[in-house]
């Protein structure tokens, strides 16, 4: 009889993580790869938050905090809500954890109940459907193609509702498209949840900083306050502060959740790193200019992908408008047989491909729950992703 516990065999290991690990392997024994599948800033983390984490290690600020974060980092979150959202939260409604996935995932093991229902536009972040799984949810699935620019309409939204929806979670930029809501789209789809007081919203607002050409970045609560009492607003400070590593995210919400949410962690990981928490303060109080100056870079890098992609044989690139993922069509390639003579069956297919042939390292779009597409993260360097992009073409231009 196996140890192993059968909820396990609900949830999948993280494609991404798994594309990442082969192409460390793959460096480790010798091959030339460029590894695309990472959703990771490669700027560092700036000077101020180092500073301020080494300050709070001499000053001996390393010991056990609350379990969902310290006083002065629920403080400055609340002072950001504010400030760039619009949206009044106390202490008592802020919740931290060890990163933004821990935020949703103890949300979702707090909340769900056997055989609820969560709406999950696809393509959607590989973690939300398993930890749905997890808190023993019914994820529930609804195709955002490419010709609706990867967004949920609102009458598929309605169709989706049925009694047993407890959650709709909407990311906005989105991971892995790039997608972004404007206003009047968000105002849309608030219209309908307006109708529905029993399902509520998770935001995942990790990208907020990373929009492109001018569009204003707007979250649920925000467009409709009518909502806010049923909204769970997520963020965190890994992607907009280069913080991947340090684990914080955090989330507003009704205080009866938050506290759930606490509940939760408290039997789990205690708090965030005291350390990491005293940097993020640094992180939302301190300056915040050069945000726009690396949304620039990501912007450049955004442009010379999409155009490069779209010159590629049996590729089709729509340009996000945020986030630091593009999420190109593949379609073109499938049925068409590599130069070692093996055919082009899927997504998945076509990504081994890439490796196998040139040492390109991207996701296949079968993990984000929408095919034939793949996923480039552009988090790295110009001539990287020149390179890559040089070797997407030829790849392609090898099928027959």
């Amino acid at each position: 009889m196996s140890i192993i516990a059968s909820r396990l065999s609900r949830i999948k290991p993280s494609p991404t993580i798994a594309v990442t690990n082969k192409a460390r392997e793959l460096k480790a024994a010798g091959r030339d790869v460029i590894g695309l599948g990472a959703g990771e800033p490669d700027f560092d983390t700036p000077d101020n938050i180092k500073a301020a984490a080494i300050k709070a290690i001499e000053s001996g600020d390393t010991k056990y905090t609350a379990v969902d974060g310290t006083p002065a980092l629920k403080k400055a979150i609340c002072a950001k809500f504010e400030r760039e959202n619009g949206l009044k939260y106390t202490p008592e409604q802020i919740t931290v954890g060890v990163g933004g996935k821990q935020v949703l995932y103890n949300a979702l093991m707090a909340t769900l109940n056997q055989g609820d229902e969560v709406i999950i536009p696809a393509p959607y972040w590989v973690s939300y459907p398993d930890m749905v799984e997890l808190a023993e949810g019914t994820p529930v699935f609804v195709s955002c193609p490419a010709e609706q620019g990867f967004k949920l309409q609102p009458a598929d939204l309605e169709k989706a509702i049925t009694p047993k929806t407890k959650w709709l979670i909407l990311n906005s930029p989105s991971n892995p498209s790039g997608a972004a809501y404007t206003r009047a789209e968000m105002k849309a789809l608030t219209d309908v949840l307006l109708k529905h007081p029993h399902v509520w919203v998770m935001t995942d607002d990790m990208y907020e900083h990373l929009l492109y050409d001018g569009l204003e970045f707007v979250t649920p609560a925000q467009v409709e306050p009518s909502l806010y009492d049923r909204t769970l607003t997520v963020n965190g400070v890994s992607k907009s502060y280069a913080m991947t590593g340090w684990r914080i995210g955090y989330a507003g919400g009704p205080k009866d959740l938050i506290k759930a949410i606490g509940v939760i962690q408290s039997q789990s990981t205690s708090n965030p790193t005291s350390i990491a928490q005293a940097a993020a303060v640094e992180a939302l109080n301190g300056p915040q200019d050069f945000i726009k100056e690396r949304g620039e870079v990501f912007r450049e890098r955004r442009d010379l992908v999409v155009s490069m992609l779209n010159q590629a044989t049996g590729i089709s690139c729509p340009k996000p408008e945020g986030a630091f993922y593009v999420y190109p069509s593949c379609a073109g390639t499938i049925g068409k047989t590599t130069p070692d003579g093996k055919v082009i069956e899927t997504d998945e297919d076509f990504v081994t491909y890439l490796l196998e042939s040139e040492g390109v390292a991207v996701v296949q779009g079968s993990a984000f729950g929408l095919a034939p597409h793949f996923r480039i993260s552009y988090a790295t360097s110009t001539e990287a992703l020149e390179e890559a992009c040089k070797r997407i073409q030829r790849a392609c231009g090898n099928l027959r």
